[in-house]
């Protein structure tokens, strides 16, 4: 890795002005790109404490060997140059929005004889009417309804001419699906009078075609004509179904994106609905690699700055307001330049009350789904599990498959309560009946590293006892052979407490976490185990007997399975640890008592009343409570006796957290 000292320009040298910066590695390939309000503060921010910066902007400035700046005029150029050179060298260190489609939308080609309805994307065309956007599906099922009731021209040109040239119409034409103008079913101006009723329905005037048709269909119920009665009665619903899938959600002239996102650590899901007219139209998503450390305005402009940068056709079908979860950076500028892709005014709004704010939200939990439905995709894969498990065994240059991985975390508040947990994943998907939790109590409760031994030296310990055991009972059923006698299945075999050992064990955290846990193992004898840590600060991963750490690509499937095997653990400890502080938060009088549970106390009370009553209770008055026989009895007394010759008064019992005295 370079050192920034080396390549960092002088500071006279930067100018002050506003301007656009780009990061280039040793090949010199361009890594990031980046603008600024004042080049020289800007790019002394990187130079000055290096080790002060976010992890991922660290690895940018330690890839890179240079660096190079452009002045421009105002941030509104800015803004422009560096939407230009990140489309231009796609930067590896800069957040990319990719999508494989552009805007679907409905056309209808009302320059041409017979106007023609299709799905177009791409540039917007002269005379054509658009409609839209709309999802793939979204927009194929409603052409399909509508070409019942308005049977305008789809066919290609191609199609067209063949059916002029032979007087036969198309398939489409057999099946009621068109007019059939090519062969003179409808006459020129009829079949543009059809393409404009088709315009107007699409353009919201639904509840005029419904009221005409149902007029129609009651003159044909008059007329005894039901079968023409029923054909209107399915056009009816087929324009009903239509009109109703895109429901109102805002005023009725309201044209507006809605963006909402949601992010972890590593990557984002985006959504948005395309509101036109106050109905969704369509709804675009994306999932995204955080490779920079970008807050969520960072996010919200290089989001818009490339959704719109790369739709140059949509001047005229832009919307009026873009609504967006959080005020993006430079938001005057970032609407100025939208303003001129449009033609026309456009606001970036944050809603915060109402319709807008409501359907922000609903945004806001599509894109949460999007994400989980991401992570769980590529977690489900058979083909990226093994994948996988390959990439790891290969970069850790192990000798082993990894059919079994464990992961141990610990999780504490200030070294109070302090937990550790140990989840399992066999062939990349995570066993939860073999997680284990393990509470971290006197010396080992110490620091993160004495509780890390201790809880790898307890799973393995009883590991190595297990194994013992079985070797010394020849009765064990599972250590009879094959050939040998069955088992008496009548009595079930106790449970496990822990299943055979992983071919590795991954610690949440960096070296100092790894070698207590390879100095675990290494004091029970087991040889056989491999460990690696893998460390948040920048997804090192680190194996016991190294000083560097093993970098895994960003896109590593393999990295991607250790992080997910982390973040399992990590929850799982935090899960046990709020458990363990909640149980401590409420303390009594009674919990000393030895062999008295929580059943038993619960008579206690519901018989007494309060723990003072209980004190002044007789062993004979004690065992008249359900559960309680002599031996408890007298464990009671004897408790409360030895309670009166300490110093201080008894504990009653309390909820920490409220104060509320719950048994007196």
């Amino acid at each position: 890795m370079a050192n920034p000292a080396s390549y960092r320009p002088r500071t006279g040298e930067i100018p002050t002005n506003p301007g656009v910066y780009r990061f280039r590695d040793p090949h010199g390939r361009v890594i990031y790109v980046g603008k600024a309000k004042n080049l020289r503060s800007r790019l002394n921010s990187y130079f000055a404490n290096p080790a002060g910066l976010m992890p991922k902007t660290y690895a940018m400035v330690h890839t890179a060997s240079s660096v190079e700046w452009t002045v421009v005029g105002s941030e509104l150029e800015s803004l422009q140059l560096e939407y230009t050179w990140i489309k231009e060298f796609k930067p590896r260190f800069n957040v990319m929005f990719r999508d494989d489609k552009s805007y679907p939308y409905l056309a209808v080609t009302m320059a041409e004889k017979y106007p023609r309805v299709q799905v177009l994307r791409g540039e917007r065309r002269k005379g054509t009417r658009y409609f839209g956007p709309y999802t793939a599906g979204a927009i194929r099922d409603t052409m399909d309804t509508l070409l019942r009731v308005f049977p305008v021209r789809s066919c290609s040109a191609g199609v067209l001419k063949r059916a002029e040239t032979s007087g036969r119409p198309c398939l489409l034409g057999y099946i009621d699906k068109c007019a059939a103008p090519c062969v003179g079913r409808i006459s020129a101006e009829d079949h543009r009078a059809l393409a404009e009723d088709f315009c107007a329905f699409m353009g919201g005037e639904a509840k005029p075609f419904v009221s005409r048709l149902e007029k129609d269909m009651a003159a044909a119920v008059a007329e005894l004509d039901y079968e023409r009665a029923a054909r209107v009665r399915d056009d009816i619903v087929a324009l009903k179904k239509v009109f109703e899938r895109n429901a109102v959600v805002l005023a009725e002239d309201t044209d507006a994106d809605v963006f909402a996102l949601h992010e972890d650590e590593l990557e984002a899901a985006v959504q948005v609905f395309h509101v036109r007219g106050g109905r969704i139209r369509g709804q675009r998503g994306w999932v995204v690699e955080k490779v920079e450390d970008s807050s969520t305005p960072d996010l919200v402009e290089h989001l818009l700055q490339q959704v719109y940068g790369e739709e140059r056709e949509l001047q005229g079908r832009m919307p009026r307001e873009v609504l967006v979860p959080a005020e993006p950076s430079n938001a005057a500028e970032l609407g100025q330049w939208l303003s001129g892709l449009r033609g026309a005014r456009v606001d970036i709004r944050v809603p915060q009350r109402g319709d807008k704010a409501a359907l922000l939200t609903t945004v806001r939990d599509n894109a949460e789904h999007a994400l989980q439905l991401h992570k769980s995709r590529r977690a489900g894969d058979l083909t990226l599990r093994s994948q996988a498990l390959q990439e790891l065994q290969e970069a850790l240059d192990l000798p082993v498959a990894l059919l079994r991985i464990e992961c141990f975390d610990i999780s504490h508040v200030q070294g109070t309560n302090v937990v550790g947990s140990m989840v399992v994943v066999e062939d990349g998907l995570p066993k939860k009946s073999d997680y284990r939790k393990f509470s971290v109590t006197g010396a080992a409760a110490s620091d993160d590293t004495a509780a890390m031994h201790d809880v790898l030296t307890r799973r393995f310990r009883n590991y190595l006892q297990e194994q013992a055991e079985k070797a010394a009972d020849p009765g064990d059923p599972s250590a009879a052979a094959a050939d040998g006698p069955v088992a008496d299945t009548t009595t079930p075999a106790p449970r496990a407490k822990f299943a055979y050992p992983p071919n590795l064990v991954v610690v949440d955290g960096g070296k100092p976490q790894v070698s207590a846990a390879a100095r675990a193992l290494a004091e029970l004898g087991i040889e056989d185990v491999y460990v690696v840590g893998l460390a948040k600060r920048l997804e090192e991963v680190w194996l016991p007997d190294s000083d560097f750490p093993v970098i895994l690509p960003r896109a590593s499937a393999g990295l991607y399975l250790l992080q997910r095997i982390r973040d399992e653990a990590h929850r799982f400890a935090i899960s046990f640890h709020r458990q363990k502080r909640g149980k401590a938060m409420t303390v009594s009088a009674l919990d000393g008592v030895p062999g008295l549970g929580d059943s038993k106390r619960k008579a206690l009370l519901n018989q007494f009343g309060s723990v003072k009553s209980i004190k002044a209770a007789s062993m004979e008055e004690l065992t008249a409570a359900k559960g309680i026989g002599p031996a408890l009895a007298g464990a009671i007394v004897r408790h409360f006796n030895a309670d009166d010759g300490a110093d201080g008064p008894t504990v009653p019992a309390i909820n920490m957290t409220t104060g509320e005295i719950l048994e007196t």
